[in-house]
């Protein structure tokens, strides 16, 4: 198989904004470090109030997406047009599924008056109002690259559906692979960060 000629220069591309994002998770996963240190017990306490299944759910469906995503660059490769196509909608589909548990986990603490400055949250300890408020800044965060990737995957379908991204022309798939599994990656570890803390 001949690869293009801008395949390098694609995937250097994208490796680079990949590491702009990891910075960007980087710095907050090292705040959240800093003010864990500084209220252990509030921290431990506010991470209780979490719903561990539903966390745990939506990391199975992340990392299953991930693995449709794979599945879905694998097929277009050997020429599986079709079920390359199926995989990346399996793909969008877990990735909705994934914000709806979000939002319904969200919205089941906004209905109890957890959110950030809420006169319910703002009565308790400073540190778990820093808990909610990482954990709201940060899920928030991801979920609008869940969102953005969603998008990116839904673009490389179209590109595929119309003949522009071929098992031989395949680099915009393999990006958007790329993308979504640091997608998958940061929730990794803000599952256990947020929910597990012991």
């Amino acid at each position: 198989m001949t690869l293009p000629k801008d395949y390098l220069g694609a995937k250097m591309g994208m490796w680079l904004f990949l590491f702009t994002e990891i910075l960007l998770f980087g710095g907050l996963f090292v705040l959240y470090s800093v003010t864990m240190q500084r209220y252990p017990v509030e921290f431990h306490t506010a991470s209780q109030m979490l719903d561990v299944t539903m966390g745990t759910l939506n990391t199975v469906v992340l990392i299953t997406s991930s693995l449709f995503a794979a599945l879905a660059v694998i097929a277009l490769q050997r020429g599986d047009i079709r079920r390359s196509k199926i995989f990346i909608l399996l793909t969008i589909l877990l990735a909705g599924v994934f914000l709806a548990d979000k939002y319904m986990e969200w919205g089941a603490k906004i209905h109890h008056g957890i959110y950030p400055n809420s006169p319910h949250l703002t009565d308790w300890p400073e540190g778990q109002q820093a808990f909610f408020a990482l954990y709201y800044t940060m899920t928030g965060l991801h979920g609008i690259h869940v969102v953005l990737g969603m998008g990116l995957l839904g673009w490389v379908y179209w590109l595929i559906s119309k003949g522009k991204i071929t098992p031989e022309q395949h680099v915009t798939l393999e990006n958007a692979g790329l993308y979504w599994h640091l997608v998958d990656l940061i929730w990794i570890y803000l599952f256990p960060l947020f929910y597990l803390i012991t």
